[in-house]
């Protein structure tokens, strides 16, 4: 239970709340984000059985959702320093663990890529389709949820996520608003299949899209391209190039996962824009 001292000053009335009280509603929102646990589930992707964390908010719902697209990392685990800021605010995050990462079955993409080869290039492209078929599997399951709410469900990724994310955009598949972190910001200049595949999705976008990104990470290229084919299309976009994050390249592309009370208001009100 939260407590607090005697104001040694007469409180300020805003719309009708004192700034303690709202000082007091905000804090019990962030208490709740902090207690909150995430729930290891299990769903199908074909023939597999892939794994997730499911983190919710008190009360029965229906709430708002964001189904969070892993990078590459091996264990992603249930993105800690993300999920608590968005349930503290009234949504459900989910962390759906694609084939061969964390607690998924399958063998891990990185080891994949880098046992091709020259066939790099086209392997990569292909490897993100089959996962993309684990995320729609991913985002079926969210919505049939009884505490999801299927007319407000957002997606967000982070690097290779961002490439998961882009390639949602394109499909009608139930989300409302997406928010690419850093998408290919390592793998853009290497990857031209890729790069034609992602700036087919930003053309043919059916939602919104949110590029952000800190100044120091690894290639500002791919969101600068993608949000401008998307501008250029007509359709919905932000896009924010943040200051510097951290340490060198890899602490501007960890902004995603490490910087979420930074770029956390933003993504709150563009996501809640288009939820409505």
């Amino acid at each position: 239970m939260l407590t607090r001292g005697r104001p040694l000053v007469r409180p300020v009335v805003l719309a009708g709340l004192s700034i303690t009280v709202l000082t007091t509603l905000v804090a019990s929102a962030n208490a709740q984000g902090a207690s909150a646990k995430p729930e290891l589930i299990s769903f199908r992707s074909g023939e597999l059985e892939l794994k997730g964390f499911i983190w919710k908010p008190a009360g029965a719902g229906p709430f708002p959702a964001i189904l969070w697209n892993h990078g590459s990392e091996k264990l992603p685990g249930t993105v800690d320093p993300v999920a608590p800021f968005f349930v503290a605010r009234g949504y459900v995050f989910f962390v759906p663990h694609r084939r061969g990462q964390g607690r998924s079955p399958g063998p891990y993409i990185m080891d994949q890529l880098r046992a091709a080869g020259r066939e790099r290039n086209s392997m990569l492209l292909r490897l993100h389709e089959a996962q993309l078929r684990d995320q729609l599997a991913a985002l079926a399951y969210l919505k049939s949820l009884p505490f999801v709410d299927q007319r407000r469900v957002a997606v967000m990724g982070y690097s290779f996520g961002g490439i998961q994310t882009m390639l949602a955009v394109e499909r009608s598949s139930g989300y409302r608003a997406a928010v690419n972190c850093s998408g290919a910001a390592q793998t853009w200049g290497s990857s031209p299949d890729l790069q034609a595949r992602l700036i087919r999705a930003a053309r043919n976008a059916v939602m919104p899209v949110f590029f952000l990104q800190a100044q120091n990470d690894y290639d500002l290229t791919p969101n600068r391209v993608l949000g401008e084919q998307m501008k250029a299309s007509g359709k919905p976009v932000e896009s924010k190039v943040y200051p510097p994050f951290g340490f060198g390249a890899q602490g501007g592309h960890s902004f995603c996962v490490l910087g979420a009370s930074i770029w956390g208001p933003d993504v709150v009100r563009f996501i809640h824009a288009h939820l409505k």
